[in-house]
Formats: structure tokens, sequence, C-alpha cells
């Protein structure tokens, strides 16, 4: 019945945003979307690519998709003070709106990065811009400020020697950020309402790039329970009071960023550590532990069943995602930093020197169908919606569809 409840309820929230992208990894963060087709290939100027726009400034962060709006962060300016966030028509690239910021905490990134690595996130109503300088930004579909917290500003000590870069979530009227270094040190449950602090919960004072996740309840009425991770291990805390309700040691990844499907969690510990949670507030039993499955610096993505992770060395691996056993690996090409995403039966992985790769996992084994260079460095995973895939490069933003 547990299982049967949580299928309807993830069926639900899937089909009421079905077009929308929200977050890092998708509305569900699973990194996936079984009805999205794609071209067979395209090419970084022409075929397939139905717009192309030019960001001012950089960042790391991913782009989000919310009703028909492609939005996205970025930086620049000498010492990278200047903080925008940009909305695209997704039917035809027009910029609808650019709002621009001066940061109010520290700055200072490491050269390959900027203060715009966090990825914006939405309830469908408003957008929470966070950057690494630990300004949060509250604004409407119609880039209409609504709220601004300088975080950075309250705690000048916050950042760390090369950049932040945890992304929030936002859950039941919750805006959770995570700002974990070796100054001021601390994760936050923020009023979505009105910008007004709801927790701070002290945090150690350690470097920490990984970014907190969602944990659905089980029942109607159950509070939220948001989880954070750090080198530590995993601490569960209620989104609505900060109150720690359960914790896992054993430490974990301080970059790549865990998941859940609602029955279990994808923790990236140990390699994969998997936790199954019969009740979000309660601590759960381990059910698997698979070393060959460590995603490195790339977070990992569920499709299928089948879990997917890219190692340091660059294999893509694929297991199965009830016990942890490895079905197959497959070598791709370069260095990476994005986060693949999964159309359909295509899982399009893309190096930090641009070069996407278009691999089948429909067989038993993994194979690469295309290679396309895109031309410029890529550091965010791609937003999926509609048919469509919007990349973010160091210089560009591209719809990719099929045009034919």
């Amino acid at each position: 019945m547990r299982i049967l409840l949580s299928v309807l309820c993830l069926t639900a929230m899937a089909s009421s945003v079905t077009a929308d992208w929200r977050q890092f990894r998708g509305n569900d963060t699973t990194g996936s979307s079984a009805s999205c087709e794609l071209p067979d290939k395209w090419s970084a100027d022409g075929e397939n690519v139905a717009w192309k726009v030019e960001l001012p400034g950089r960042g790391p962060s991913s782009p989000i998709l919310v009703d028909g709006k492609v939005i996205v962060t970025t930086a620049d300016g000498a010492d990278l003070e200047q903080l925008h966030v940009l909305c695209f028509s997704a039917a035809d690239g027009k910029r609808l709106w650019q709002r621009n910021f001066w940061a109010t905490g520290r700055t200072f990134c490491h050269p390959q990065t900027t203060p715009a690595a966090p990825s914006p996130v939405s309830d469908g109503k408003y957008v929470y811009a966070f950057f690494g300088s630990s300004d949060l930004v509250c604004l409407d579909l119609d880039g209409n400020l609504k709220w601004y917290r300088g975080l950075g500003h309250e705690h000048p000590k916050a950042g760390n020697d090369v950049g932040m870069a945890s992304s929030p979530i936002v859950l039941d009227d919750t805006v959770v950020v995570q700002i974990e270094n070796q100054g001021d040190s601390f994760a936050a449950g923020i009023n979505a309402e009105n910008g007004q602090t709801r927790w701070f919960l002290p945090r150690s004072e350690r470097a920490n790039w990984a970014s907190p996740i969602a944990l659905k309840s089980v029942n109607s009425g159950d509070q939220s329970v948001a989880l954070l991770q750090s080198g530590s291990g995993v601490t569960a805390v209620s989104s609505q009071s900060g109150d720690i309700l359960w914790e896992l040691g054993g430490g974990a990844s301080t970059i790549s960023t865990s998941l859940t499907n609602g029955e279990q969690a994808f923790i990236v510990s140990k390699g994969l550590t998997v936790l199954d949670l019969k009740d979000p507030r309660v601590k759960p039993e381990i059910a698997w532990e698979a070393n060959k499955l460590n995603p490195s610096s790339m977070s990992p993505i569920l499709h299928d069943g089948k879990i997917y992770t890219i190692n340091g060395t660059g294999v893509l691996n694929c297991g199965d995602a009830e016990t942890g056993d490895l079905d197959w690996g497959l070598r791709l090409k370069g260095k990476f930093w994005a986060t693949p995403v999964i159309a359909g039966e295509k899982l399009i992985a893309i190096n930090y020197d641009g070069l996407a790769m278009i691999v089948d996992i429909s067989g038993e084994k993994g194979q690469i169908l295309e290679e396309i260079e895109m031309g410029e460095k890529i550091q965010a995973s791609p937003a999926l919606g509609n048919d469509a895939m919007y990349v973010k490069g160091e210089r560009h933003l591209w719809k990719i569809a099929n045009t034919q």
C-alpha cells in the first residue's frame, strides 16, 4: 500500500507539471524524462537547434524550465560582483526579462567557476535564485522582485577559497539552503512567502558544495523532510522547524548530490549507499552499498529501475537500483562536471570541453550513437521539457529540438 500511495502521488505530481523542469535534475530530481523525445543528432549552430542566444556573464548553474520560460543565472564584473537572473521564452528564445543585483557577500572563486554556480529553483509561482555570494533572490515569473536576502552580508565569513555551489530546494513554502565552509557555516529554512528565516542550523565549518534534497512524505499532512549532505554524512531535518529527525554518519560526498525516488534514497557515500525510506521521518535501514557506482563530481541519475553514474575516469556506469549490481560500464571521453540527463532511452552526457555524447541505454549495454561538438566549455546539467533540451554553456544557451 505504501508503494502504491507513493507511486500515485508521484504520478499526480509529474502529470501536473509535466512540461516543467523546476530544479537541478528536474521536478522529481531523477534527471530523466521518459516521455521526452530528442532528435538523434544536432549541431552547435544549425541542425536541430531551435534557437541559440548569447548570455551575459557565465556560471555553472543549470537552467530551469517553468511555464514556458527558461530561467538561468550568470555573474560577471571585475570581481564577479554583478549577479544576473535571465528569463527566455522557451518557444523562440526571446529574452523576456533580466534582473541584475550586486553581490553582498564574498565572490572570490576559482577561475573555472563564478558565484552563479548554484542552480535556481521554482515552486511554479516564484523563482528562487541563489548565488555563491550567499545572496538569495525571490522573483515572480515576470521578473518582479518579491524579496531579497543578503545572507552573505548577514554572515560575512561565509565563503571558501574556490567558490560556493550548493543549490537550494523549496518544499512546503520553505527555501532550504546550505552554506557550509571554513567560516560562517549553516543551513537555513527561509519562508518562501516573505523571505524571513524560519530556522537556522549551525553546521560543521568544512567546505561543502553538495545540495540538500527533499524526502517525499508518505502520507498527506506529514511534515516534509529535507536531507542535508556533508562530508560527515547526512542529516534529516524538518523543513518547517529545522529540527533534526535522524542522522547517518560514515561520510558523504561534498560535491555530488544524492537523490530519492520516494521509496529509496541514493546517498553519495561509499560509492552509493541506498536507504530504504519507509518513513522519511524515521532513520532508515541501509538496503545496499556499491562502491563501483561512485559518481565522482557528477550527481547520480535514475531511470526505469536503473541508476547511472559517471566516475572520475569518465566511465558511465549503469546499476540495478534494487540491488546495486553493476550491469555495464561504458568509457566516455574527457572530463565531466555536468550531470547527464536521460530523455526516453537516450542518455546525454556533455563533457567539460563541450563534447556531447548521445548514449543508447535501451540494450543490455550502453552504446554511443553520436558525438557533437558544442564549441565551448559546459559545466551545467541540461534541462528537459516538451521534447526539447536546454543546454547552458559558458557563453550561450541552446534549445535542442527536432526542427524538421
